[in-house]
């Protein structure tokens, strides 16, 4: 990804009713704490459509309450063409969300979707999904997906304080 500034990041997974909400409300939390100093557009959406205007899933937002985040305004959408002209970033939590995501995108803004724990920590990995499990499932998601809204906090605030390269230009 080249080093313009990211505004705006949009969280994806299958439903948006359990991990997309949750790294929605993680990184904002994250972000707050950190005093990030400016605007940061955040939302969350869904690759598949059944879930459309619900509320999170109870266990997400009792996860997410129990570290003093609220998620309960939050409403489950599908992603929609003109998210990838909107957001800086698309992270999707799984490598099937990626893949549809990229699938969805317009060949110019294909560079804007990465796998979450890929782009913010480096590591390869899913975000599982702990819709068929029970809390402690929920509990780990919740630990990976804070992990990598630290390092990303991180790498986004490093990359705000590193001048852009192409602003200099052999015609000035």
């Amino acid at each position: 990804m080249n080093a313009k500034p990211i505004n705006s990041i949009l969280f994806v997974c299958l439903g948006n009713i359990c991990r997309s909400p949750l790294a929605e409300g993680i990184f904002g939390a994250v972000w707050a704490e950190r005093g990030g100093d400016r605007d940061m557009l955040l939302d969350s959406a869904a690759t598949g459509g059944w879930e459309v205007g619900s509320a999170p899933d109870p266990r997400s937002m009792a996860i997410a309450v129990h570290h003093g985040i609220d998620i309960s305004a939050q409403r489950a959408r599908k992603v929609m063409r003109e998210d990838f002209s909107r957001f800086d970033l698309i992270l999707g939590m799984d490598r099937s969300n990626v893949a549809d995501l990229k699938a969805l995108a317009p060949a110019a803004m294909r560079d804007r979707v990465y796998l979450f724990l890929e782009f913010a920590q480096g590591k390869a990995r899913d975000v599982p999904d702990p819709y068929y499990d029970g809390k402690e499932a929920f509990a780990e998601v919740y630990r990976m997906i804070r992990e990598a809204s630290e390092a990303l906090a991180t790498r986004l605030a490093a990359r705000a304080s590193v001048p852009d390269s192409d602003q200099a230009s052999s015609t000035m």
